[in-house]
């Protein structure tokens, strides 16, 4: 379902890194998750909601900038939308999942 791919890290962690539909709304998101290995960062994205989340080979790995980014989050889970179009900043993944503000 989802482009991408992963890198390990010297430490024995990985850094996934997944293309996927935006859940509220069009277009795609870039997502990226740090976790201890790839089953646990896939695990992280499910139990976030994103069910439908696989990682099928290694077609779209990280970037060096985009590992530095998810490694420098506290929760080592950020987005932002995909393609990018010109330095758009990392979002953490709650701003991804909450519905969006009602227009007045």
């Amino acid at each position: 379902m989802a482009d991408g791919g992963f890198t390990k890290l010297p430490g024995g962690s990985v850094v996934v890194a997944l293309t996927l539909p935006r859940p509220l709304g069009d277009g795609g998101v870039r997502v990226l998750v740090h976790a201890a290995n790839r089953q646990r960062a896939l695990t992280r994205l499910r139990n976030l909601g994103l069910r439908a989340v696989y990682l099928r080979g290694n077609s779209a790995p990280p970037t060096p900038d985009e590992v530095t980014a998810v490694l420098h989050h506290p929760e080592g889970l950020v987005w932002r939308t995909a393609p990018d179009h010109g330095g758009e900043l990392w979002h953490p993944i709650a701003a991804l999942l909450r519905p969006p503000a009602p227009a007045s």
